[in-house]
């Protein structure tokens, strides 16, 4: 379950005092398929404490014409966002490598129109990442366009993960799991955001069963120009199960 706390920073009016805090929850369903293989679905369900809304005149618009119109934020105050899922195979090889591949999708489940895009969005996903002897490292990449909803608009986002972990002793570890994104559609100088991230995490027992406990920074050295992440601070908790493929 992670807890996200974001700052925000661009050209728009008053970018640079807004943050946003958001809870995920991310369940993992996996179904063996053979020795090495399996086919598992992951739904991620956002919940926004706090997010910022671009506002003019009571309506939402874009970040960039708050300069010329000007506009402010507004909370939004909790709400479910839009849900997005993938479902795919994967496979591990004697040699610590995997490869996983499969669909990603989003649905329109926001409670709140200004928080959601309001359309069916679908796109392939592949991961490839290694076991080694000191941790584990990969990278996932999806793209995904706009099949059904909203059509005064078109939607075309390529997103991703790179993700490692540095085993140490006594359950600790250093590790960070950032994402990223590109949105096609987007002006020249809003499209790419990109985080560096670091972090640790540390493993106990509670009755039985291994939890997971870690805290990530990500600092964004690519943004949208006009309104977009600057920091990222990542609080995730949760029990120790195998990986789904």
């Amino acid at each position: 379950m992670p807890i996200d706390f974001t700052t925000y920073g661009g050209n728009a009016p008053g970018a640079y005092d807004q943050s946003a805090t958001r809870v995920s929850f991310q369940p993992s369903l996996p179904y063996p398929l053979g020795p090495g293989v399996n086919f598992f679905a992951r739904p991620l369900i956002p919940v926004y404490i706090d997010q910022p809304v671009p506002l003019v005149g009571g309506e939402v618009v874009l970040p960039s014409e708050l300069s010329a119109a000007g506009g402010n934020f507004e909370s939004s105050g909790v709400e479910l966002g839009d849900i997005s899922f993938d479902a795919a195979v994967g496979k591990t090889f004697d040699n610590g490598m995997m490869v996983v591949g499969g669909v990603v999708g989003t649905m329109p489940t926001a409670t709140d129109d200004r928080l959601g895009l309001d359309q069916w969005l679908l796109g392939p996903e592949i991961l490839i990442g290694a076991q080694t002897s000191w941790g584990f490292v990969g990278a996932l990449l999806t793209h995904q366009w706009d099949v059904a909803g909203e059509d005064a608009y078109n939607t075309s986002v390529t997103g991703g993960q790179y993700f490692y972990t540095v085993n140490l002793k006594d359950g600790w570890q250093i590790q960070a799991t950032p994402t990223f994104s590109y949105n096609h559609e987007a002006s020249s100088g809003n499209r790419l955001s990109f985080p560096l991230g670091v972090g640790v995490s540390k493993t106990a027992v509670f009755g039985g069963t291994p939890w997971k406990f870690s805290l990530q920074y990500w600092e964004y050295i690519e943004s949208p120009d006009d309104f977009g992440p600057e920091r990222q601070i990542r609080f995730q908790v949760g029990p120790v199960i195998p990986l789904p493929w």
